[in-house]
């Protein structure tokens, strides 16, 4: 006779009286009743003491918790918040240990302090652009592939902000561009490359990270930048998100610049992009490389034969697929109906490749859009991790690795 139902309490009462009635062993009771004798005595200890309030149901919650804090302890917390609202736990952790003469507590039992006050906040879930899902191409001669990226911002001494683009040769680690930009949009940046590629020709690939103006959140992740280059028969990689390692060689020279020319920061713009000029040629000409067996970077590289174009390519695709011009709006037609794929593509020409009588895989250029289905006349949404690849871009597709951070610069 086990404790279930809804008369647990029922149930204690009349195992209480027949324990005092005696009329049977214990354990053959506690046996009847489906319970261990070590329980059984427990509950009558317990009625003994009690009485009938010793068999209600009791709080199985610890008396003490071992990261529990005194209020006197938990308000000097809450106060310290107050004095620094943009510390988390770990700030908060050191701070405490700081004013008190003995250990604070642990960093996980500070937040969990924040958090019942309500003074966490929930970060902010971020867009991210879609996986680039092609192999990263291998930089085994000049100009096979560029790499480009802002590095971080700083002030000068007079408070401007700064935002250097740098540019560089992945093979021969040629440091081709080091710009300040303002401002730093997609038409700022084409107006920069125009010039370095009037300079240097084109390169077959430009690597960059996931961040615009060189992506975007939508389909295939192109920006209008990423088109441009397409239509220059440039085909844009980017690496994956939090991995910088796959553009490795590129963040190994940040450092080294950032060393070099910004700290301490120059007077001014102008000033600042001397010594930005100045470094481009102190480490393309005098600096030996230790990756490259000590020689310079301008002793490899020589510009590309690709010359800039006066006129952008016409992208072609294969026959017996269908070519939509994308309308405004990012819509292109199909049977009478409009269906979205982009707003970034307004104006291009994509190439819908047949996978079988309802599904089609879209494609610019090289760039992978997804699957059109037909029957819903609708794009399907996107994975958020493909690596695979389903059909036959209309140009060649590359190989190769991403590249190690610890590489020597």
């Amino acid at each position: 006779m086990p404790w279930e139902g809804t008369s647990v309490l029922d149930q204690k009462k009349s195992f209480v009286l027949e324990w005092a009635k005696d009329r049977e062993p214990k354990t053959v009771l506690c046996q009847r009743y489906g319970i261990s004798r070590t329980l059984g005595y427990e509950i009558w200890k317990r009625f003994l003491k009690q009485g009938e309030v010793g068999l209600q149901d009791r709080s199985r919650a610890p008396h003490q918790h071992p990261n529990q804090v005194s209020d006197e302890l938990e308000q000097q917390i809450l106060e310290l918040k107050g004095s620094h609202p943009h510390a988390g736990a770990p700030k908060l952790h050191q701070l405490l240990g700081e004013q008190l003469p003995s250990k604070p507590p642990a960093t996980s039992t500070i937040g969990l302090i924040l958090k019942r006050h309500g003074l966490t906040q929930k970060p902010k879930r971020r867009r991210q652009s879609p996986p680039y899902e092609q192999p990263l191409e291998h930089a085994d001669e000049p100009n096979r592939v560029w790499c480009m990226d802002f590095k971080g911002w700083f002030r000068t001494l007079d408070g401007v902000r700064c935002d250097p683009l740098t540019i560089s040769d992945a093979y021969s680690r040629y440091l081709i561009r080091c710009q300040a930009l303002t401002p730093t949009d997609g038409e700022r940046v084409k107006v920069l490359l125009e010039a370095v590629f009037l300079e240097y020709g084109l390169p077959e690939a430009i690597r960059t990270d996931n961040g615009a103006p060189f992506a975007s959140c939508g389909r295939g992740g192109l920006s209008r930048l990423a088109i441009w280059w397409i239509k220059l028969g440039i085909r844009p990689e980017r690496i994956e998100p939090g991995k910088p390692q796959q553009n490795g060689r590129h963040e190994r020279m940040h450092r080294t610049l950032k060393q070099h020319t910004a700290q301490p920061p120059a007077a001014n713009g102008r000033a600042q992009q001397r010594a930005f000029d100045e470094f481009q040629r102190y480490y393309n000409q005098q600096r030996p490389h230790e990756a490259l067996g000590q020689r310079r970077p301008a002793s490899l590289y020589q510009p590309s034969p690709r010359s800039y174009p006066h006129r952008l390519l016409t992208i072609d695709y294969e026959d017996g697929w269908q070519v939509r011009q994308v309308q405004a709006h990012g819509q292109f037609s199909w049977q009478g109906h409009d269906v979205f794929v982009s707003e970034t593509l307004e104006g291009e020409r994509i190439g819908l490749e047949p996978l079988d009588d309802r599904l089609w895989r879209v494609w610019f250029g090289p760039v992978d859009l997804g699957i059109f289905d037909a029957a819903r006349r609708a794009m399907q949404a996107q994975p958020r991790r493909r690596r695979s690849r389903v059909g036959t871009p209309p140009r060649g597709s590359s190989n190769a690795s991403g590249e190690d951070p610890s590489s020597s610069s």
